[in-house]
């Protein structure tokens, strides 16, 4: 199980783009209907339109700017993003959001004595946690961590276990 998240930022803005031209579309139409001066003239767009030529760099311009507009919505609806639910051992429909993932191995990093605070990042193929601590000699501490949150992550039974990664800051210098 490896849910993707859905596109739905390019789509919502292909939406807006359209409905926008569709209820301008509307409007001129509604206000020719009515009789009133539409807010943009039939007219005055085909006698600009006309007297474009194809050789003109107006045409090429506008013609590259929707090929790559559309180059850049295809590859986003193609591409695969970062999975939002990390698949586990065992049946193949059992899985574990990111967030969750995230937050108890966070915990399990803040659980060892002299860390004050974590920070973990769950990436493709590691686990990056920086932790805060108010010793002076952090020696042993990254060790200790990064047995925590194997720990964890063999608990928890990911279906690819993860390099992790640990950085110490300390919050006081040694004296």
């Amino acid at each position: 199980m490896k849910r993707r998240p859905r596109r739905s930022l390019p789509a919502v803005l292909v939406a807006l783009v359209v409905l926008a031209g569709c209820v301008l579309a509307a409007t001129v139409a509604v206000q020719l209907i009515i009789g009133e001066k539409p807010w943009i003239s039939y007219d005055s767009v085909a006698s600009a339109l006309h007297g474009v030529r194809w050789s003109d760099p107006l045409p090429a311009l506008a013609g590259g700017g929707a090929a790559l507009l559309g180059l850049i919505l295809l590859v986003s609806a193609v591409v695969p993003g970062r999975p939002t639910v990390l698949p586990l051992d065992g049946s193949p429909d059992s899985g574990a959001s990111r967030r969750s993932y995230r937050s108890t191995l966070r915990t399990a990093a803040s659980t060892v004595d002299g860390v004050s605070g974590a920070k973990l990042k769950v990436k493709r193929r590691k686990v990056v946690s920086v932790v805060t601590t108010g010793r002076t000699n952090t020696a042993g501490l990254a060790d200790a961590v990064r047995a925590a949150v194997e720990h964890r992550l063999a608990q928890i039974g990911p279906a690819t276990v993860p390099a992790v990664r640990v950085r110490v800051k300390a919050t006081r210098s040694p004296s």
